[in-house]
């Protein structure tokens, strides 16, 4: 199936992606990775939940870590533009048959809960508490000095679906990879906020998610990092990286934290702020396309990730096979 030209004028206004809830088996075990090993901000504390932000964010925060029997991820959120557009919103997804709800949020404003059509829970609201600048508070920093959130990428039974109904809603694609036996799309890069992506969707087993993204300042910060991470007993949590990805041209590295949930940690993509901007096309076989520099990606970034709670999981319809990794 080709890209689907991009809707500049989408039924509602997503400005951006915004944070993302993990369920963590032990909460303790969280925090020492994400606050003392990556070096994310507490924000909120409380018996069984941690609320994070990172250095240059001012919404109150971009990761939610809840204690659980099981590790899942309960929601992702994005931020709309104005107020009407939660009504526009909700409008949007009750027309498609889908579950519309509006819930109570802690530090943040009205917020409208639903689901895609493949049952991912995501959530919309407007305004979020916002707290002091921390960005030139350098003594806080430490870790890989992770700037902003910066995009999640989801396994998709059906990649050109999820494109489709995506693209209805406002996001654009960038870059996509095709298998050049079927014509179908193997994996999309879609963007709202001018970088290469707010979402992405690679075709597997799903829906799952596959990781969520911080940008950092420099491919240093991910060197720094790994050396962190091989010195204080966290070496085993290292899955690929660092190297330089063809999609995107992203400098980055991809961990797992304690329970398996993936985090990438990524810099040096590009701007993609023009709506007439065309997408780039990758066959699914170029060997540059998961990695600029050949390396292919091992078995587990292709079959591994975390369940969405409440989403049945289905086997793709795509069945192509990348490169992987002896």
């Amino acid at each position: 199936m080709p890209v689907p030209a991009p809707v500049l004028y989408p039924p509602f206004n997503i400005v951006r992606l915004s944070h993302v809830e993990y369920r963590v088996t032990d909460l303790d075990r969280s925090r020492a990775f994400y606050v003392d090993t990556l070096g994310l901000q507490i924000t909120h504390e409380e018996p069984g939940l941690l609320m994070l932000r990172a250095m240059e964010e001012r919404g109150h925060h971009c990761i939610i870590l809840r204690e659980a029997k099981a590790a899942d991820v309960a929601v992702l959120g994005f931020k709309l533009f104005d107020q009407p557009d939660l009504e526009r919103a909700a409008a949007f997804f009750a027309g498609k048959g889908l579950p519309v709800d509006w819930v109570e949020r802690p530090f943040q404003g009205r917020t409208l809960l639903t689901r895609d059509p493949w049952g991912i829970p995501l959530e919309f609201y407007v305004k979020m508490d916002r707290l002091e600048p921390i960005h030139q508070s350098y003594k806080l920093y430490s870790g890989v000095r992770p700037l902003r959130i910066d995009h999640f990428n989801m396994f998709a039974s059906d990649v050109d679906a999820a494109v489709a109904f995506y693209n209805e809603m406002g996001f654009r694609v960038t870059e996509y990879t095709e298998d050049a036996e079927t014509g179908r799309i193997w994996a999309a890069w879609m963007h709202r906020k001018g970088g290469v992506h707010d979402v992405a969707f690679t075709n597997g087993r799903g829906p799952r998610l596959h990781h969520s993204a911080f940008w950092v300042p420099t491919p240093l910060n991910i060197i720094d990092l790994l050396d962190l991470m091989s010195t204080t007993g966290w070496v085993d949590n290292i899955e690929r990286g660092p190297g330089r990805h063809g999609i995107s041209n992203a400098f980055f590295l991809y961990i797992r934290d304690p329970d398996g949930h993936r985090i990438e940690i990524y810099c040096s993509d590009y701007q993609t702020v023009d709506p007439d901007l065309e997408p780039i096309k990758w066959d699914l076989k170029d060997p540059q396309r998961q990695t600029l520099w050949g390396a292919p990606a091992p078995r587990s970034w292709f079959e591994e990730g975390s369940l969405f709670d409440g989403a049945d999981v289905a086997e793709p319809v795509l069945k192509a096979q990348p490169i992987v990794a002896p």
